[in-house]
Parts: structure tokens; C-alpha cells; sequence
């Protein structure tokens, strides 16, 4: 969040200012409520790595069209100062407000002389990366707040080289904003004289069928799918990954498709799940209840942005289990290394690469096929940042898969971004392979367990809220800090790992070492068995997230020990 500011006074100029008459109509309704207006005014959205993510509404706390139209202000000066001229892509998913908001985007930036792309219609995260490059762009803008609730609405921006903006672009454009008043200093084309004067451009829908050649170029097994008939029941949540991955499924050979029609077609207010994020299974009910009746191979389910998919798949008593993202992640590791070698095909010095939150079952995986694992920090960005640095080097085609497990994976360097349209190519293609061989994937998934050993991962979400929200999540963390746990739940932790502080101690040796990655507030232990539990405030929402890990001989063990993890840490979140 930006700066505590005197909200009375921005709230009253807001009431002066505003033309558009939703936002007047809020604002009059909260004469009076100091609590309404001190919400709304005591601090603005701040622009990060993530862009802006807010609650839709008026104040500068919220995400509206002078929000979005300061924010863009200050990309595009961003833009001409770094190289005097620039061209920007811009799209939107299925939130409410998602058009409107690239519509006013795409006037400041034409207004300040840059050339815009805009999208016909709704288009998954990825599309958006992979415009940027094809494009020639400097910066790219995707309206959409990925998987948070109806209410929700964001601005993510990208860099030229397709991946979300850096931490010190971000911060540049962020100091660029703090000195532009959003009333008085934003330049404002009209929509229509620059669409004439092609200032703004509508691209041609050919560039999509560019981007899916991208896309099925990443098969492992060509043709699996229309040899070995595939089931699946797919649902795009009311979201973007409706057309495109459809269209992917039928390209490849599944003519099988059922598709859960109260979330088929795009509609913001997500009125089926109020939390249409593939991770929550209140979020797959109806997708459920469908494989219910047609005994599926598969369930897809792909978030509003269409940047993650969460597959389930049906269990020998007739009931189904749903995959978390580490375990399908770990899945798609395995096949693709396992037949990308018995093939051929498997470079030299192959790489996968995960975040730190991400399942260790990966590095056992890795280990078995000679394939080297590189952790990143929470966030693809950094997952796009190692195969840009690849491909500097010339060695890009060394990157294999990248994923994180909240449900976002990615194959090749067509874009920078998580891809739930690639990823459900791979998924589909993964079930059809072990298909083949007479296997269903929970017996898959059983069997990788048994290989590898039982890793159970979970995460916890603590939520806090406004301003004394906030500042209690900052206690928490500097709490743990100064006084770090000896042990969770018994456990003795052996090492611990600061990515703010950059070191990593290893308490039975005494050794210290440097972790050479971006700071970012994140405290990782590790405890004797090799269990973890590692703590980050969430950069998108008022929330901390904990990432606990647990080993053992078999599920049950694994998940009694998960749970004394979750239960003991509970007294640090209060």
C-alpha cells in the first residue's frame, strides 16, 4: 500500500473532480461514514511487480478509471524517458470493468504519443506475454486480478522482454506516479480520432493463430491423444481459457469434451464460485458434479486469466481426487523428462526451474533424470527471468518446464509467463500417454509417490484487514525475526533461511552462506526429517501464506506431520 495520506481532504476533492457517475453516486452514499471514506482514501493502491490489484470502487484505494489512468500516466513516462518512443499491448480477461479499463489505458498512452495494440476481446494472461515480444513492444498491461473474488479488479505490467515488470521498473514507474495528479496531469486521447489515426490498433486475430503454433510445438507425444480416446470435462470459470484452450484440446486429437456450461461464457460477477481459483475445490463443484455423470479421464479447471490450470481425476471407488499444483507439476516433470529422453530429444544440461514454495519432490525427480533444478523466488516473473537469461546465452532450448504450485506451469519460451493453455495441452497429452499403458492418474500419481517418497505440501492462508491488518502482518513478521522458533511442533529446525536479510544459517554446522536472489520477505525452516515451513506476506492480498511441508513413509504418515506443522504455527499468526 502507498503512503497514510489526509483522506478527508483527497475524499473532498474527489467529489469535485469525478465525472463518472457510479463513483459519484459511491461517494455521495459515504457522506458522513468516516470509516467508509478513510478506507477508501487513507492510503492509494500501490504500483509493484504485480502492477495494481484492488476491490473495484471509488478512492484512490480502489482500482477506477483515474486510478488506472494515473497508473498508466506514469508508464508512459516511464516509457519515453527509458527509450523516447514505445509501442504497448494491451488485453483484458472476464472481469467487471476489465474493457473499460484498457479503453482508458489505451487513451493516456496514445495521448502521450505511444503506439497502442489492443486486444478484440478477452484474452488469457499468456497471450498477453507473448504480444509484447511478437509485437516489438516495450511494455505490455493485462487488465485482471487473476483469481481473487468478483469485487477484484488489476493492472499487470510487463516488460519488453514479455516477463512481468521488474522490481526496479516497477519501482521507477511507481516513483513516476507518486507525482502525478490524476485529475490534473493525465493526458487523455479520444477513443475513436485515435483508433482513425491508428494511435490505437486492433490486433488481427491471425496473431492468435501465431501464438497456438507456439503452443502445440511443445508436444512431447504428437498424436497420443487421437490415438488413445480421451474424456475430459473442462471449465473455464466464467474466465478467458474458453476459446483458446478448447481450441488446443481439439487440435491435438480430444474429441471428447464436456464443458460445464454455467461457467462457460465470460461473466465477471462469477456467480457459480465467488472464488473462482482453481486451487479451492468449493471453486470445481459444478465441474464435479458433471464428471459425476460422464465418468471423465480428466477435469480441467482454468482461472478467470487463464494463466493456471487444476486438473482432478476420478478415484477407483467412483469418487474424484483433485490434484494440488505441486502434485500435477511434479507429474508433468516426470512425463516430460521421462519421454523427452526415451525419445531423443532431451538436451544437454537439461533445466526445470520452481520457487522456493514449490513441492521438493522436484528435486528428486530432477536428480533421476541428470536435469538441473533452479530455485526462484514466489512469482513466474522469476521463472521467465532464468529463461531470458538462457536465452542471452543462446541456450534456451536447456529449459524444459517451470512451474509453481499455485497451479501455474509453463513448457518453451514462446512467452514468459505461466500458460494454462499449454499446460493443458501437456496435461491431456500426460493422461491419454499413461492411458496407453492402462494406467488412470491416481494410479500415476501413487506410483510417483512410491518412487520418490511421500512429500505432502499445503499452504495456509491467514487474512488480515485495513490499515491495523496490515501493520499487525508486519509485527508478525519482524516478530519471527528477532525471536526465530528452535522447533515447529516438535521438530528441531536445522536450518533457516532469510531472503530479506539474504543469508541462510545452517544451526547444526554454525556455516552461514548468501542467498543470491532478489530480496523479497520471506522466511524459510527447515527441521530435522527435512520437513519445511516457510512464511511470506502475499503481495496481492492482505494476507500471510504459509507453505509447510511434510515427509514420510506413506500418505498418512506425511499428512500426520503436515498437520502438527499447520497446528503449531497457528500461535504465530495470531
Amino acid at each position: 500500500m502507498g503512503d497514510v495520506m489526509d483522506y478527508n481532504v483527497i475524499y473532498k476533492k474527489w467529489l469535485e473532480k469525478v465525472q463518472d457517475s457510479d463513483l459519484s453516486d459511491e461517494l455521495c452514499a459515504i457522506k458522513g461514514d468516516d470509516d467508509a471514506i478513510r478506507d477508501r482514501f487513507y492510503t492509494a493502491l500501490k504500483f509493484g511487480t504485480a502492477g495494481l490489484r484492488g476491490t473495484l470502487g471509488a478512492g484512490t484505494n480502489r482500482m477506477n478509471i483515474y486510478v488506472v489512468r494515473q497508473a498508466t500516466q506514469g508508464l508512459s513516462n516511464y516509457i519515453l524517458k527509458k527509450y523516447g518512443k514505445g509501442a504497448v499491448a494491451i488485453s483484458h480477461d472476464s472481469r467487471i470493468n476489465a474493457s473499460l479499463f484498457m479503453h482508458e489505458a489505451a487513451r493516456v498512452l496514445a495521448a502521450n504519443g505511444l503506439k497502442v495494440y489492443i486486444t478484440s476481446e478477452l484474452q488469457p494472461t499468456p497471450v498477453l506475454s507473448y504480444l509484447v515480444r511478437h509485437l516489438g513492444c516495450q511494455a505490455g498491461i493485462m487488465v485482471t486480478a487473476s483469481h481473487n473474488p468478483a469485487a477484484y479488479n488489476g493492472y499487470k505490467v510487463y516488460g519488453e522482454d514479455g516477463c512481468q515488470m521488474t522490481d526496479v521498473a516497477a519501482g521507477m514507474v511507481y516513483d513516476e506516479i507518486q507525482h502525478i495528479d490524476m485529475f490534473d496531469d493525465v493526458k487523455l486521447a479520444d477513443f475513436d480520432t485515435a483508433l482513425h489515426d491508428h494511435s490505437i490498433e486492433v490486433i488481427a486475430d491471425s496473431v492468435y493463430d501465431d501464438y497456438m503454433v507456439e503452443v502445440e510445438r511443445q508436444q512431447v507425444s504428437p498424436g497420443i491423444c487421437g490415438s488413445t480416446p480421451l474424456s475430459v470435462v473442462y471449465t473455464p470459470l466464467n474466465g478467458a481459457g474458453n476459446k483458446l484452450v478448447r481450441r488446443v484440446m481439439n487440435d491435438i486429437g480430444v474429441s471428447d469434451i464436456h464443458i460445464v456450461t454455467e461457467q462457460e461464457l465470460p461473466d465477471g460477477n462469477f456467480t457459480t464460485c465467488p472464488f473462482p481459483n482453481p486451487e479451492l475445490p468449493e471453486a470445481l463443484e459444478l465441474g464435479l458434479k458433471l464428471c459425476k455423470e460422464v465418468h471423465p479421464d480428466l477435469l480441467l479447471a482454468t482461472d478467470p486469466d487463464s494463466d493456471r490450470v487444476s486438473i482432478a481425476a476420478e478415484k477407483p471407488d467412483g469418487s474424484f481426487r483433485i490434484f494440488t499444483g505441486n502434485e500435477t507439476g511434479a507429474l508433468l516433470t516426470e512425463y516430460i523428462l521421462e519421454r523427452r529422453r526415451a525419445v531423443g530429444n532431451l538436451p544437454d544440461h537439461p533445466i526445470v526451474v520452481k520457487t522456493i514454495v514449490t513441492t521438493k519432490l522436484v528435486s528428486a525427480i530432477c536428480e533421476r533424470y541428470g536435469c538441473e533444478l533452479v530455485d526462484v523466488l514466489t512469482g513466474f516473473k522469476y521463472i521467465g527471468e532464468v529463461i531470458l537469461g538462457l536465452e542471452r546465452k543462446g541456450e534456451e532450448d536447456r529449459y524444459i518446464f517451470g512451474f509453481e504450485e499455485s497451479c501455474g506451469y509453463l513448457s518453451g519460451t514462446y512467452v514468459r509467463d505461466k500458460d494454462a493453455v499449454v499446460a493443458s495441452m501437456l496435461i491431456c497429452e500426460m493422461a491419454a500417454y499413461y492411458k496407453q499403458q492402462g494406467l488412470s492418474m491416481v494410479e500415476v500419481l501413487d506410483a510417483l509417490y512410491e518412487r520418490y517418497g511421500y512429500y505432502l505440501n499445503t499452504t495456509l492462508d491467514y487474512y488480515f484487514t485495513g490499515e491495523s491488518g496490515l501493520e499487525k502482518m508486519g509485527q508478525m513478521m519482524t516478530s519471527l525475526r528477532e525471536n526465530p522458533p528452535s522447533s515447529i511442533a516438535g521438530f528441531t529446525i536445522t536450518a533457516i533461511a532469510d531472503y530479506q536479510q539474504h543469508i541462510a544459517r545452517d544451526l547444526v554446522t554454525g556455516d552461514e552462506t548468501v542467498i543470491d536472489l532478489p530480496t523479497s520477505n520471506v522466511l524459510s525452516y527447515t527441521m530435522e526429517g527435512g520437513h519445511m515451513c516457510i512464511v511470506r506476506p502475499s503481495g496481492t492480498e492482505p494476507k500471510i501464506k504459509l507453505y509447510v511441508t511434510g515427509i514420510g513413509e506413506d500418505t498418512a504418515g506425511a499428512k500426520a506431520v503436515v498437520d502438527r506443522i499447520a497446528e503449531d504455527m497457528n500461535r504465530y499468526m495470531q
